[in-house]
């Protein structure tokens, strides 16, 4: 734990130079684009419409989902998703990217995975606004489970934390981690229940899907968003997002003190 701790120490007393790394990581993107900053909600935009049509209108034919517009419904779902990753796959390569920029500097290398996060938060920031906007459009209201919004927002970046951190560590010493990562994640937005309810699978394959982290976090924004459920309903799983969100936080510390001294011969 006191590798954790050493950590999380890099992190709070190096905040204001993630900030400014962010500042300028957002920035440098899109600098040599026309559009600039308007791609990073341009491509969003284009992929909620595409879901929409397929999954909205085709599929369901634009049925409600549990009496909520599926528009609403799978923006929900959708917003955290565009965050977490680019988050992750960014997050994971952002080591092996930058660290013969800092390798001859005394550079607290672990921050490059938090500049990564805090950088994607202002998508995820505008694009919040945005869905309060459409909650007003068709009249919906969270009603007070909205107050556990701040709850899960401090939980979605933890665990997004700890999965950088070990996942840039792995990614940095075995390259092929990183291609693997991105099949992942293609694959988790179909297999994940963001653009389908699976109110209607069996208890059995709910509980597979709960196995992975990120169906909490999904589905705790939209239990926030749509007032399903309070966090503390289902306890039991609450726990258990946050041993394995702690776990992977806990290798992901291990693994980065261990190797970072040598992560420049990996290049």
């Amino acid at each position: 734990m006191n590798l954790v701790g050493r950590i999380l120490k890099e992190q709070s007393s190096n905040f204001h130079l993630i900030l400014r790394l962010a500042r300028y990581d957002m920035k440098g993107k899109y600098q040599l684009h026309y559009l600039g900053a308007v791609w990073q909600f341009l491509t969003p935009v284009i992929q909620v419409l595409l879901y929409w049509l397929v999954f909205g209108i085709g599929i369901r034919g634009g049925a409600p989902v549990h009496g909520v517009p599926f528009f609403a419904w799978l923006m929900v779902g959708l917003i955290p998703w565009f965050f977490i990753s680019p988050s992750i796959l960014q997050g994971s390569n952002s080591v092996y990217a930058r660290v013969s920029l800092v390798s001859k500097m005394k550079f607290p290398v672990s921050i490059l995975p938090t500049v990564t996060i805090i950088s994607n938060s202002f998508q995820l920031i505008v694009m919040l606004v945005v869905l309060a906007f459409i909650f007003i459009v068709y009249g919906i209201n969270p009603g007070l489970h909205i107050l556990q919004l701040p709850y899960y927002l401090v939980s979605l970046f933890v665990f997004l934390f700890a999965v950088t951190l070990l996942g840039s560590t792995i990614s940095t010493i075995v390259r092929d981690f990183q291609q693997a990562l991105q099949a992942i994640m293609r694959m988790m937005v179909y297999l994940l229940p963001i653009l389908w309810d699976q109110s209607r699978l069996p208890h059995v394959f709910q509980t597979i899907l709960k196995l992975n982290p990120i169906y909490y976090l999904i589905e705790g924004f939209r239990n926030s968003f749509l007032g399903y459920a309070w966090f503390y309903d289902d306890w039991i799983y609450t726990l258990y997002f946050w041993v394995v969100t702690l776990l992977i936080l806990l290798v992901g510390s291990v693994l980065h003190i261990k190797f970072r001294k040598k992560f420049i011969d990996y290049l």
